[in-house]
């Protein structure tokens, strides 16, 4: 949404950083610092290009420029002439008539006529992020016209300009870290994935296998044999399928947003449930909406418990509880599985998902402690602050 600053300077360059900090996504970013930027110039014409390696732009966001107007100009400029300057040499550019550079080459064909002109590097250190480019400073009430009509941009606007890409770096550089921290999370979540499929369905299709090549040897010399071969045959395969189909469920984004934290948390526990042989049972008491980030937290270590019950621990019953403590909420998974020395676990390098769980609990303010017994089940608890 643009920025309107109420008055100008300092507010407005306040207005347009709060505005920049609000955005998570680089896109977003970019958009919201082009808009900024031209409220807050008082320009006709923004943009903003991301370089790339190969002497174009990986991004170029623009405002000022319908729709239907930027189709019509073409396929993202190249870096050259006026752009590239800005670009190579980081330092900004102010110019009463752009056509006036030495290196202007003209527009395409359907780009507005732009005449006045400033143009401001966003820099990180010393990596080059992009560069600001706007035109046509509007004239505001008493605004001193040139001979062409045109008002100019002056040194106030460029130290304005100076002063908000400085935090649009800033703004640009988290926005970046978010996308690569989200990446790394999904590339982990598929790594999970492709571990538990190696393991709870590739084992199982490896038996089928040899059990189908024994019945196949079988089926003349000894057909009874053979029968019960087939048998267990199919059992094996209706495994394969459940485990296959468990394994899917949890590929699948959980619906926070639209169903909320215990409806969703109550959906996996009834899948589980029905795939496998053990009793999954959940219940919720007194919870509350919590932030966005300790919702997913409590889901994926309830997740990873329960993986953990059915498939390594083989238990029989599993009890999730959710329930509100205060603002926040306390996750309790119980089950009366085989157990296990979590000192021991740690000294021998097999953490079961116990760094995840802890790394996602710590990662939203929240606590994680397991007990167990060799034998005597184990009980995993999180509590998070809440909002």
């Amino acid at each position: 949404m643009p920025i309107r600053p109420p008055r100008g300077g300092i507010e407005a360059v306040s207005a347009a950083v709060l505005a920049m900090s609000r955005q998570v996504e680089v896109r977003d970013v970019l958009q919201t610092i082009v808009e900024s930027a031209r409220e807050l110039l008082d320009a006709e014409y923004a943009a903003l290009g991301v370089p790339d390696d190969h002497g174009g732009f990986a991004q170029f966001v623009v405002d000022g420029v319908s729709d239907e107007e930027w189709k019509a100009i073409g396929p993202l400029p190249r870096q050259h002439g006026i752009l590239a300057a800005i670009l190579h040499e980081a330092t900004p550019l102010r110019l009463a008539d752009v056509r006036t550079f030495e290196d202007f080459q003209g527009w395409p064909k359907h780009h507005p006529d732009m005449r006045d002109f400033i143009g401001m590097p966003v820099v990180d250190g010393d990596e080059i992020l992009g560069a600001l480019f706007l035109a046509n400073k509007k004239c505001g009430p008493g605004g001193a016209r040139g001979a062409d009509g045109t008002c100019g941009f002056t040194e106030d606007d460029e130290d304005l300009l100076r002063i908000l890409a400085d935090h649009a770096a800033i703004a640009l550089t988290n926005a970046r870290l978010y996308e690569r921290s989200r990446e790394l999370t999904l590339a982990g979540e598929r790594a999970r994935i492709a571990h538990e499929l190696h393991d709870a369905v590739s084992q199982k299709l490896f038996s089928l296998r040899l059990t189908a090549q024994a019945a196949a040897a079988l089926v003349d010399c000894d057909p009874a044999r053979a029968k019960g071969e087939l048998k267990q045959v199919a059992a094996l395969a209706a495994e394969a399928a459940d485990e296959l189909r468990a394994v899917v469920v949890e590929l699948r984004p959980a619906a926070l947003d639209e169903d909320g934290l215990v409806a969703t948390l109550r959906t996996q526990a009834d899948v589980l449930d029905r795939v496998h042989s053990a009793d999954v049972s959940f219940h919720a008491v007194r919870v509350r909406a919590l932030p966005a980030a300790q919702e997913e937290a409590l889901l994926r270590v309830a997740q990873e418990a329960m993986h953990n019950a059915l498939r390594h621990a083989h238990a029989d019953a599993v009890d999730v509880i959710l329930e509100g403590h205060g603002k926040g909420a306390l996750l309790r998974i119980r089950d009366d599985g085989r157990g296990f020395d979590p000192t021991a676990v740690r000294r021998a390098g097999r953490h079961l998902g116990l760094v995840s769980m802890r790394d996602r609990a710590g990662g939203v303010g929240g606590s994680l402690t397991v007990q167990s017994e060799p034998g005597k089940g184990t009980v995993i608890e999180m509590e998070v602050p809440g909002g």
